[in-house]
């Protein structure tokens, strides 16, 4: 299976998705210019990985901030994981005190049905 691996940038995220493992990670700050043209791959991968899944796809999403048109993306890449009843976890985290982020992973879990959201906070300092 595909395996995607972006390095971070102060606008861009760092990516990693390997679907022999079942992961993806999505950590940084996410800001893009053109957003739907720097997930195409990231959402091909997927759809690549939905035509023979494993057991489990687990999705970390860890960021600073996002911009709307990253909202949109990972909307869309939720909902994909739902039609397809894939089996896999997002796990959501955000720092201690970051209620934006607490409430983007609260608003995403409750848009989208059949994918397991864990929202998990973290102190300031890690």
């Amino acid at each position: 299976m595909e395996r995607i691996k972006i390095e971070g940038t102060e606008k861009l995220p760092a990516i990693l998705f390997d679907g022999t493992n079942g992961i993806l990670k999505i950590t940084g700050k996410s800001i893009p210019e053109n957003t739907k043209e720097f997930y195409k791959d990231v959402i091909k991968g997927v759809d690549q990985y939905m035509k023979d899944p494993l057991e489990l796809l687990e999705i970390t999403i860890h960021l600073e901030f996002f911009n709307t048109s990253t909202a949109r993306e990972l909307l869309a890449l939720f909902r994909k994981l739902e039609e397809v009843k894939c089996n896999c976890i997002v796990k959501w985290i955000y720092e201690e005190g970051d209620e934006d982020m607490l409430e983007a992973g609260e608003d995403y879990e409750s848009m989208v049905r059949g994918v397991k959201f864990e929202l998990i906070e973290i102190p300031e300092d890690l």
